[in-house]
C-alpha cells in the first residue's frame, strides 16, 4: 500500500480500492506493518470498498476485461492517447452490442449449496 500511495500515486488525494472481504484487506493490517503514525497517514488516503461476499458483478467484471485485454490489449500499444482511443471505441461497441452473462448459478442451486442459510431463515 505505501508503494501505491507514495510511488505510483503520490499526489493523489484519495485512492479508491474496491478489494473482497479477505481479512487482511482493511485498515487495520496497515498498523501491524507500519508504526501507527504512518499507518494512519496510509489509511487517511485509501477509501475501501468492499465486494459483496458472493459478489457476482465482480465476476462480470473480470470477463470484461480479460474480454479487454484479449482484444485490444493483446498487442503494444505506442501512447496512452491510441490506448484510450482503442478503449474508448471497443467500450462504445461492447455496449451497443448489449453483451450479457449466463449466470449458471440459479435458485435451485443456491438452496442445495446455501442449504445451512435457508434452515435459518424457515426456523
Amino acid at each position: 500500500m505505501r508503494e501505491l500511495i507514495d510511488e505510483w500515486y503520490p499526489e493523489a488525494e484519495r485512492i479508491v480500492l474496491v478489494m473482497d472481504n479477505l481479512n487482511t484487506h482493511s485498515t487495520g493490517s496497515l498498523y501491524e506493518a507500519f508504526e501507527p503514525k504512518e499507518a494512519r497517514r496510509l489509511a487517511k488516503k485509501l477509501e475501501i470498498h468492499y465486494t459483496p461476499k458472493h459478489g457476482s458483478w465482480l465476476n462480470m467484471a473480470e470477463i470484461e476485461l480479460s474480454i479487454l485485454s484479449r482484444q485490444v490489449l493483446c498487442d503494444r500499444i505506442a501512447d496512452k492517447k491510441t490506448l484510450t482511443d482503442l478503449v474508448a471505441a471497443w467500450e462504445s461497441n461492447r455496449n451497443a452490442a448489449g453483451g450479457t452473462v449466463d449466470w449458471q448459478f440459479n435458485t435451485d442451486k443456491a438452496r442445495t449449496k446455501l442449504k445451512r442459510l435457508y434452515q435459518k431463515i424457515l426456523t
